[in-house]
């Protein structure tokens, strides 16, 4: 069974970094460059896993959540926030706006893969 995620970052390096760990945890991977690319992606064709960016310019991390629990997909991807927040305000935004986990960076592959086990891919 294919496994999708869709890593959803400003930054071109955290995309690059993120697409070669998933694609070793059997991944296909998909890219966003903001909230607003995501969302657009997310309609047309939803996601296994999101991996979510906090801070991005046009339409941040937060607005893309909420925006997304709003859609009414048939499947409801889990979400993994990235941040380099590590303020429990922060995360307990992230988890009451609808994120299912949350990973700080910079993460490696070890984190990553414990993590996306906890959202249930093992």
């Amino acid at each position: 069974m294919s496994r999708k995620c869709l890593v959803v970052d400003d930054s071109k390096v955290i995309r690059k970094v993120a697409r070669h760990i998933l694609e070793t945890l059997d991944f296909s991977v998909d890219e966003a460059v903001d909230g607003s690319d995501a969302l657009t992606q997310c309609m047309a064709a939803p996601p296994d896993v999101i991996l979510l960016d906090w801070n991005m310019p046009v339409m941040s991390g937060m607005e893309f959540l909420r925006a997304l629990r709003a859609a009414h997909l048939a499947v409801r991807p889990k979400v993994v926030f990235c941040t380099t927040e590590n303020g429990m305000g922060h995360i307990r935004a992230a988890i009451d706006a609808g994120a299912d986990e949350y990973v700080m960076k910079p993460f490696d592959r070890e984190t990553l893969e414990t993590k996306l086990q906890l959202v249930g891919f093992a």
